[in-house]
């Protein structure tokens, strides 16, 4: 099965929705709701204005993952909604791996060098995803100021992309 990852507006908000709150809620049940991610339903105004973007992963027509990037600085952006449908995820389909790559090319070409993000302890996966691909955990008070938190965020990550590891 092929993956095709592209980048996605508001008239996928709903699809974006269902697959996240799904995630979030019933897999991991994680107290959050759609009225604490406003975002999902502003994604044109909320990431790519400002100069992030949100982009989709669609296996035979479809989604199955998620990953966005809010730019809070001129040189730095926040990974946000990362999401991969359970029955697509692992090295065998290689989707959270590929959208991360997609968002990292962004940053290249737009100059932005530290990547940050906020994940929830009980995603162990997530966490070792993100430290198998050189984010190094951080405390809370050494995020920048304008670092956009998310109440349920209680594990920070950076990574600089220009770094040789």
């Amino acid at each position: 099965m092929k993956t095709d990852i592209q980048e996605i507006g508001n008239t996928y908000s709903e699809q974006v929705i269902d697959l996240i709150l799904n995630i979030q809620q019933k897999e991991f049940n994680i107290p959050i709701t759609i009225e604490d991610q406003p975002d999902l339903t502003q994604i044109e105004s909320f990431y790519k204005k400002a100069g992030g973007n949100f982009w989709c992963a669609f296996v035979e027509g479809e989604l199955v993952g998620s990953i966005a990037l809010v730019k809070f600085d001129d040189r730095a952006g926040a990974i946000r909604k990362m999401f991969v449908k359970k029955e697509f995820r692992g090295k065998e389909m290689n989707i959270a791996q590929n959208l991360l790559e997609v968002l990292i090319n962004f940053c290249h070409e737009h100059g932005i060098d530290d990547i940050y993000l906020g994940t929830v302890d009980v995603l162990k996966a997530a966490m070792r995803f993100y430290e198998r691909n050189h984010f190094r955990q951080v405390k809370k008070e050494q995020l920048p100021v304008l670092f956009p938190l998310m109440s349920a965020d209680n594990v920070f990550y950076h990574t600089n992309i220009n770094q040789k590891l």
